[in-house]
């Protein structure tokens, strides 16, 4: 049942943005104010309506509310400035009518500021969740069948992707609403400042704290070259920023073809279906799906997402303290980072999966129809760097969210190696592309 209400209706401020700035305090009054405001919006009564604290919701809440005898499940994803939004969001009819397994809501409004999704609740546990307990586990068995189900997801993804496949114009490109996760947290979204938006809220004129009691200020650590554990890199941190800001304008991001896509399929979107022929996978909250989403861009972020940021460091900072060491120097202009942090065995066979299940034969798919752009491994490196930069603030301390000093060297570490090709030697990226190279 969609909603979007006329034109004269629009709210002129955010009520989610408003909702999810009160439950950061005071998570009862919010509560009552997403009762109010599901009731409301969908005529239904709401009871028992209950807020899900979790680890993955980092610009989004979800939760569980009861509604004439059943129990449903909640969920929204807001961003800053949202209620200037134009475009189409939350379009899962595009992935059913495609062929991608995706859970499709009871209810959802797509209105910029009041967009919200209502699912009937499930007993199917969140991929992400499986893969949590895997990252602390040596059950073989267990990771063999997540990997499958990886593996079947691409298999779909893949298929997908091949059959919508289609040239796109500058402006089919900049339409499509995925860009709200990358180049649009890069600028002033009032005016297209750059830089602007997460960048400069989240960095800018900002004081990083790492372990050892050193501190550095963002004139330091953005002009430095990147040593991390031993290697160096091509790109600092600003021109990473730059060049993201410059080759993921909307309308430079056409040149790979658009095609079906969820866009934002980081495993807390997806559900974990145990059947009777093993596990599989579905997508749910499709906020920034499309059918022309530049080609290059529609997987980046859940590769980094569901592989790259784990374990700990990005979702669980805590455990991370806990777990991990991290040393950072800066001498003659150079940012050396030192770490001991390495993704677990589950995230190592998902980056296998991911790589030669999608990557690799879409590159060849694109390479084969001449639509792979020369620079396609810096699009993809960019968007590597940015799904964790831009996510989250990676700053410690009172300038920051919710990092700590080691896990913010951890995360600028995993960040500036995606990002940039290595001056010489390898690492955990420089094999990844190795693997997918067409």
């Amino acid at each position: 049942m969609p909603i979007d209400p006329p034109p004269a209706s629009r709210p002129s401020a955010s009520r989610t943005a408003a909702i999810r700035e009160t439950a950061r305090k005071d998570v009862t009054r919010a509560e009552t104010m997403l009762t109010d405001f599901i009731s409301t919006i969908f005529d239904i009564p709401v009871s028992g309506l209950q807020i899900n604290l979790d680890q993955y919701s980092l610009n989004s809440l979800n939760g569980f509310f009861a509604s004439d005898g059943q129990e449903f499940f909640f969920k929204f994803h807001q961003e800053e400035g949202e209620e200037e939004m134009t475009g189409e969001y939350y379009r899962a009819d595009i992935l059913s009518r495609a062929g991608l397994p995706v859970d499709q809501p009871v209810f959802l409004s797509t209105l910029p500021g009041e967009q919200l999704l209502v699912y009937r609740r499930r007993s199917d546990p969140r991929f992400s969740d499986i893969l949590f307990a895997l990252d602390q586990s040596d059950d073989e068995t267990a990771i063999d069948l997540a990997v499958q189900a990886e593996k079947s997801l691409n298999d779909s993804i893949l298929r997908v992707a091949k059959a919508t496949l289609t040239p796109v114009t500058p402006d089919q490109a900049a339409a499509e609403p995925i860009h709200r996760l990358f180049h649009e947290r890069l600028i002033d979204p009032r005016d297209g400042r750059y830089p602007g938006g997460r960048l400069a809220s989240f960095y800018i004129g900002k004081k990083f704290r790492f372990p050892g009691q050193v501190e550095l200020g963002w004139d330091q650590i953005s002009r430095a070259r990147p040593v991390i554990n031993g290697v160096a890199y091509r790109r600092s941190l600003s021109e990473m920023f730059d060049l993201a800001y410059e080759r993921y304008a909307p309308r430079n991001m056409g040149d790979a073809g658009g095609i079906v896509a969820h866009g934002d399929a980081h495993n807390a979107n997806i559900w974990y279906e145990n059947g009777d022929n093993g596990p599989s996978l579905a997508f749910f909250d499709p906020a920034f799906a499309g059918d022309k989403v530049p080609s290059l861009l529609a997987e980046v972020k859940s590769t980094f997402h569901n592989i790259f940021a784990h374990p700990f460091w990005l979702y669980n900072p805590e455990m991370a303290q806990q777990r991990y060491q991290a040393s950072v120097q800066y001498r003659d202009d150079m940012l050396c980072i030192d770490t001991d942090w390495q993704p677990s065995r589950v995230r190592l066979r998902l980056l296998d999966a991911k790589a030669m299940y999608f990557w690799k034969p879409w590159l060849r798919t694109l390479s084969d129809k001449g639509m792979l752009p020369d620079d396609w491994q810096d699009v993809i490196r960019i968007g590597l760097f940015l799904s964790p930069t831009l996510v989250m603030s990676l700053v410690a301390g009172p300038d920051g969210d919710r990092h700590n000093p080691l896990s913010s060297a951890i995360g600028l570490s995993v960040a500036l190696a995606a990002g940039s090709n290595p001056i010489s030697g390898s690492d955990l990226f420089t094999s990844f592309f190795q693997k997918i190279t067409p």
